[in-house]
């Protein structure tokens, strides 16, 4: 679905209310204002609505893009959220979890925050990016649950200018291998670039996207005008599950 920024209000899913720890991974990478991260409003907003319906305890996740701390840059995006945890994936104890496809785009088993696996509920919300005619939307966004530590050859991909081939491939495999209950695309700003997801041609856009993190990506690049390379990916191994599924019904 797709909310006018001006008045959203988040209305979170019944699921929630049965929650007892909700997990939200924004895009908080550097202490840059939104769209480069995710806005405070967008973020306040979700919480906000959580807290109408349920006490759980709310977790935001993320790990620095660079030599800035995460905790330092929370404060600089005015993520002062009351009685919310604010965690760095780096400091976090990463467990390994097993990528459930038979043939895995890039990664057979990812190492990932063990707090994730203490998580009722999990909730992406990244800005409206579009970076190299491509988006770079709440899916995407959850590489940012890869501790630098396991994963230093790859952070240099995803971290600035140069876009590794690999990037789309870890992005599908995270989609499977991590399955979060819910996509937020904050396009309350949009931001356009030809390579680099830290800087380009900004404008406003006035819009908030909410679905399923699949729905929701094909949503915005659809709005974007754009091909988006990693929900190609997964959306072929849909395609195959769905073909899978009537052929055995059809025994």
């Amino acid at each position: 679905m797709i909310f006018e920024a001006a008045d959203f209000v988040f209305e979170p899913p019944r699921e929630v209310a049965f929650a007892r720890r909700v997990l939200i991974k924004p895009s908080a990478r550097c202490s840059q204002p939104h769209p480069i991260t995710t806005s405070r409003e967008t973020v306040g907003a979700v919480i906000a609505g959580i807290r109408r319906i349920s006490s759980a305890d709310i977790v935001l996740l993320e790990r620095s893009a660079g030599p800035e701390t995460i905790h330092s840059i929370y404060r600089e995006l005015g993520y002062d959220f009351p009685h919310t945890m604010l965690l760095d994936v780096n400091q976090c104890v990463p467990v390994a979890v097993e990528n459930p496809l038979p043939r895995p785009f890039a990664i057979p088993t990812f190492w990932v925050p063990n707090v994730i696996l203490s998580c009722d509920f999990l909730i992406t919300i990244a800005p409206f990016k579009v970076i190299a005619e491509e988006g770079d939307f709440s899916i995407k966004n959850l590489l940012g649950l890869l501790p630098t530590t396991k994963y230093q050859r790859e952070m240099k991909a995803l971290s600035g200018v140069a876009r590794h081939p690999d990037v789309d491939n870890m992005a599908a495999d995270l989609y499977f291998t991590l399955p979060f209950d819910l996509g937020i695309v904050d396009g309350r700003k949009k931001l356009t670039s030809a390579d680099d997801p830290l800087q380009g041609d900004i404008e406003d856009y006035g819009k908030v996207f909410v679905g399923s993190p699949y729905e929701v990506d094909c949503e915005a690049s659809q709005a974007a005008g754009v091909t988006t390379e990693y929900l190609r990916l997964i959306g072929e191994i849909k395609a195959e599950k769905g073909r899978s599924n009537n052929d055995d019904g059809e025994r």
